[in-house]
């Protein structure tokens, strides 16, 4: 419970702590929602779009954890991640906020954009 707190007390004004993410890899993090949303972005405006807010998109192990932990702070509407298509590069995956899917558009297709940070604690 100290960690959570610790991660807590680091949050800015109108960020929302998302959860935890195990890492597979690499070592565990805490999901930090930043606060703003972009719509009818293609994903190379949503990817400078989050930098500009100091943040990135997220993963979509992210995206999922925001589904089940934040999403009533969602629209019912279709979110870029930061992940291309793993063979097909000009595709690159969402989520789907009305019912969880996640799928793949291309580029210049319009969605909408969330911010998200990692926060990891020693």
């Amino acid at each position: 419970m100290g960690e959570f707190m610790q991660v807590r007390a680091m949050l800015q004004e109108g960020e929302a702590y998302a959860g935890l993410i195990l890492g597979k890899d690499d070592s565990d993090y805490h999901l930090i929602l930043l606060p703003g949303e972009a719509a009818d972005v293609s994903w190379p405006s949503a990817t400078e779009w989050a930098g500009a807010r100091g943040g990135a998109l997220p993963t979509r192990r992210e995206l999922a954890l925001l589904f089940a932990n934040q999403r009533e702070g969602f629209e019912r509407n279709w979110y870029w991640s930061c992940e291309p298509h793993e063979t097909r590069s000009q595709l690159v995956w969402g989520q789907n906020f009305a019912s969880g899917i996640q799928t793949i558009y291309g580029r210049p297709y319009r969605g909408h954009a969330r911010a998200v940070r990692r926060i990891m604690v020693p």
